[in-house]
């Protein structure tokens, strides 16, 4: 790979390969990117946020696994370069691994994230339920994401590939090729199904644009699933004020187990990231 003029790396169709970040030093990764089947200005915020916690996940003791993210979008992804990660390893303790991430393109950073990692503990649980009457995904419409990744929406209009629409709030999604049993592996494409949709798309308000760009992104994890099994995705809106939608998501497998919660705020104007 050459660091001046053009840049040559592998474009991946699949998340395993997407996921395999080559190590350039300790604690330093290189992501590359996801084929797009239609026309995209900017890297999915998805991919930053799942190579960001695989490179967190590749400095943890053996044995402990991600159960919360925070990450902050802080300027667009270019498609035309790779991605730096850089981990700091800030604490190791007796139960929990605590990580910080640094994603970089051309030296600027991109995407800022911490990772919590935990060990397997038994303790009691209390767990949520999946809505009641949802459709499974078998007969509803479904496209390809970037080819690695397919959403069957389940309410609102179903976008259509290089036109821009209103996304739905609740869809099942899945990886499109098999992913290594490696539950590290599993949750890092979570991370990247997690940020398709949007939790104003079914929320209709001529006040209220109906969503731009991602300014922060929140995952926690609580059962292992499978991400290349369909998944619901259920995002639902919180608040929005100053230009800004918050809204809150569970993800459940087929069977109605939550996986999942997300957190997720964004840019509801036209202003660009970062202002």
């Amino acid at each position: 790979m050459s660091f001046g003029g053009e840049q040559r790396f592998d474009v991946h169709t699949d998340l395993t390969a997407l996921l395999a970040l080559e190590e350039l030093d300790r604690d330093l990764y290189r992501g590359t990117h996801a084929r797009a089947d239609h026309e995209r200005s900017t890297l999915f915020g998805g991919q930053v946020a799942a190579q960001a916690l695989s490179a967190a996940a590749a400095t943890v003791p053996e044995g402990r696994f991600p159960h919360s993210l925070h990450g902050y979008f802080l300027r667009p992804g270019r498609l035309d370069r790779p991605v730096i990660l850089h981990v700091d390893r800030d604490r190791d303790g007796r139960s929990f691994s605590a990580r910080h991430v640094v994603a970089r393109q051309e030296g600027e950073v991109i995407f800022s994230m911490l990772a919590s990692f935990q060990g397997i503990e038994p303790f009691a649980e209390l767990s949520p339920t999946m809505p009641e009457g949802v459709p499974g995904p078998d007969g509803l419409v479904g496209r390809p994401v970037d080819r690695t990744a397919e959403i069957r929406i389940v309410d609102g209009q179903p976008p259509q590939p290089g036109v821009r629409g209103t996304p739905s709030s609740r869809m099942w999604v899945r990886a499109t090729s098999p992913l290594p049993d490696d539950p590290t592996v599993q949750a890092c494409a979570l991370t990247y199904l997690s940020d398709l949709g949007h939790g104003f798309g079914r929320l209709v308000d001529p006040a209220l644009a109906a969503g731009g760009p991602s300014l922060d992104h929140a995952v926690w994890f609580h059962h292992r699933v499978r991400a290349d099994d369909w998944l619901l995705l259920d995002l639902i809106p919180g608040k929005g004020i100053g230009g800004r939608g918050l809204y809150h998501g569970s993800i459940f497998d087929a069977h109605g187990t939550l996986a999942a919660m997300v957190s997720q705020e964004s840019l509801l104007s036209r202003r660009t990231r970062g202002d």
